[in-house]
């Protein structure tokens, strides 16, 4: 039997090799392909980023360059000065800052120096740090600034491996502590008298079977697992994807890194694809999801740009934002113009006979040309989302923009993507189909989807039993997501097994069908949470559109689309507590639950009551974890006593 899985980070793995097809592609390791693309494009622009002065703004400061030579070169003095700490083969470096190219440089050093690296979450609190750097044995952790170098200090003593202290944006001046602690420039000094030769030792010394990567899950039912992702994990999952793309990735290309590096998505879209195909990464700035993401988009112009479900929603939010102030003639061209866009779109998708509708061509030179441009979307060749659920009804809303956001499923145990929706074949509202080289299967009695390929993981780290239920002796990787197939090979994801509601009658309910429901229903709410777990009928817990605060933190302070829907509705609540309260948004919620009570096929499924939450979810909150998927087990701990109320 093969042995595909391992719980230690210096073990090796068996790869699932085919015959024929992608499974059967050549193992390579990271540096292999980074090489080949630094031999093809050195001298050409691989990481843009802004050093904003202090005081400065990103708005007057330009673009930064470093080519792929360059690049290639920072991630080996890196290595060196990693070895010049004696750091050991297959040990590990943790990072925790915002995406820079000093992220990308300490990541890839450390696999040069034959090492792991580990993101963490820039939310993280010390507490959370410690469980991580703990765990993974960290050598070395590279920190972004004070605010970040202030929780190693307090928890470095409990870390008897580290030896080392990095801070890329600052000096570390004022803070004591037995690690060293380096500027990153003093650190990338150290190995100046190391040899070249032993980094290439390092580097030959891998196999594809080894592990260069941690990506340690968010932890929404428990503790997080240290996902451990092989060389071969991430170079054939990369090249398999790329393939599939319904254009060739060159140098030309362009992407946008915003999303937190220690996701898996993020790390195959920044760092991964680039590696793989030459092309050009433009850092955002740490406040992109606050507001400047969009100031990024129109400097960059991304040929390829993955957001979550929320970052699409909040665009979609904004721009709905715009509509209601539009007027007359004006608002009567756009509607004309999505409606002509939308129906495109639809003829676009599988099954769906192509071609575009009469005065589509008008409709995007007047309207549709010019939103893209203004989202900075506009030489995009392709949009994705993934992560979380996403409605249908945003989905529709950027098709009607011409802005096909295509969903693909994946997770960080199958180093990103299983299934995806490509221009040549997709279906609103279906996570796609097997992109080449893996395969799909469904356990018969929970039709549990599982999946087999190059892509799925080496194992967790440390977890012997979390990895054989995880991954079973004939290596299908068991998602723990409920799934449908249609006639053509479409998936859709139903909800995760382990979040299944079983009522006091004794039915299955999977409660993201129904909260996507009530959502598309209730304009107004932001996130909702159906409870009913052993309970008699079903209840909802509803999260109102708000106000965020300067740090980007919910407040109870309705936002103006809530506002606009309320002044329709008659009622002059402006916080959460007075909706609650008021009469016509009772009607409002009563109503809401009706419509989205005529999707369910059965009455087990109907929501029977509901409670508005004074503040929306939020990481900060607790509730959602830093790629925003619901803690369902926090929620219903944090608000225990709003749901007993609905029970009375």
């Amino acid at each position: 039997m093969p042995a595909y899985t391992t719980t230690s980070a210096s073990g090796e793995v068996d790869l699932r090799m085919e015959k024929e097809g992608p499974g059967a592609w050549e193992p390579r390791t990271v540096y292999q392909v980074f090489e080949e693309t630094v031999q093809r494009y050195g001298d050409r622009p691989a990481l843009h980023f802004k050093k904003v002065p202090h005081g400065g703004s990103p708005e007057t400061t330009g673009w930064s360059v470093y080519a792929w030579r360059e690049y290639y070169d920072l991630t080996l003095t890196f290595a060196k000065s990693l070895l010049a700490l004696d750091f050991p083969a297959h040990g590990a470096i943790n990072i925790i800052g915002f995406n820079s190219p000093e992220w990308l440089i300490a990541n890839c050093g450390a696999i040069a120096a034959g090492g792991v690296g580990v993101g963490i979450y820039t939310s993280n609190n010390a507490e959370a740090c410690n469980y991580i750097s703990e765990h993974s044995e960290a050598e070395v952790v590279v920190v972004e600034n004070a605010k970040q170098l202030e929780k190693y200090v307090k928890i470095a003593k409990n870390l008897p491996r580290l030896k080392a202290l990095v801070v890329y944006d600052g000096t570390g001046e004022g803070f004591t502590c037995d690690t060293p602690i380096y500027s990153w420039k003093a650190f990338m000094a150290l190995g100046k008298d190391k040899s070249e030769a032993a980094v290439r030792a390092r580097i030959e010394a891998q196999r594809p079977g080894h592990c260069c990567t941690l990506i340690y899950t968010s932890g929404t039912t428990g503790p997080p697992k240290a996902v451990m992702i092989s060389h071969d994990n991430l170079t054939w999952t990369v090249k398999n994807f790329v393939a599939a793309l319904p254009f060739t990735l060159t140098c030309e290309d362009r992407s946008v890194s915003y999303l937190p590096l220690p996701h898996v998505a993020a790390q195959m879209l920044d760092v991964h694809c680039p590696i793989a195909s030459g092309a050009k990464i433009y850092f955002a700035q740490a406040d992109a999801l606050r507001g400047s993401l969009p100031n990024t988009l129109k400097d960059a112009c991304p040929t390829y740009f993955f957001g979550v479900p929320r970052v699409w929603e909040k665009i979609y939010e904004k721009m709905q934002e715009v509509a209601r102030s539009t007027t007359g003639v004006k608002r009567a061209l756009a509607q004309w113009a999505k409606a002509k866009g939308l129906e495109k779109n639809r003829r676009q998708q599988y099954g769906g006979g192509g071609g575009a509708p009469v005065g589509f061509g008008c409709a995007y030179a007047l309207v549709l040309s010019k939103v893209k441009a203004a989202l900075g979307l506009h030489q995009t060749k392709i949009c994705i989302t993934s992560a979380a659920p996403i409605s249908v009804e945003v989905l529709e809303y950027f098709a009607s923009l011409d802005i096909p956001v295509l969903e693909l499923f994946g997770q960080s145990e199958c180093t990103g993507p299983h299934t995806s929706n490509f221009s040549y074949a997709w279906k609103i509202g279906s996570i796609g189909r097997d992109i080449p080289g893996v395969k799909t299967k469904q356990e018969a009695a929970a039709k549990e989807f599982c999946m087999f390929g190059r892509h799925i993981m080496m194992g967790y780290m440390k977890m012997e039993e979390k990895t054989k239920e995880a991954v079973d002796e004939e290596g299908w990787l068991h998602s723990g997501d409920v799934a449908d197939v249609d006639a053509d090979g479409f998936w859709t994801i139903t909800g995760r097994i382990k979040e299944l509601i079983i009522t006091a009658g004794g039915e299955n309910i999977p409660p993201v069908l129904i909260e996507t429901e009530v959502k598309a229903a209730l304009h107004a709410v932001a996130n909702c949470m159906v409870v009913g777990d052993k309970k008699k009928f079903l209840t909802v817990l509803l999260t109102m559109k708000t106000k965020l605060d300067e740090q980007g933190n919910p407040t109870n302070a309705l936002n103006r689309e809530a506002l606009d829907i309320g002044k329709e509705l008659g009622s002059e609540a402006t916080t959460t507590e007075q909706v609650g309260k008021d009469p016509a948004w009772k009607k409002y919620f009563d109503e809401g639950l009706k419509k989205a009570n005529a999707a369910a096929t059965f009455n087990a499924q109907f929501v029977q009551k509901w409670a508005v939450l004074p503040l929306d979810f939020s990481e900060k909150g607790g509730e959602l974890t830093p790629t925003l998927k619901l803690k369902r087990s926090v929620v219903a701990e944090k608000y225990a006593d709003v749901t007993a109320n609905l029970y009375k």
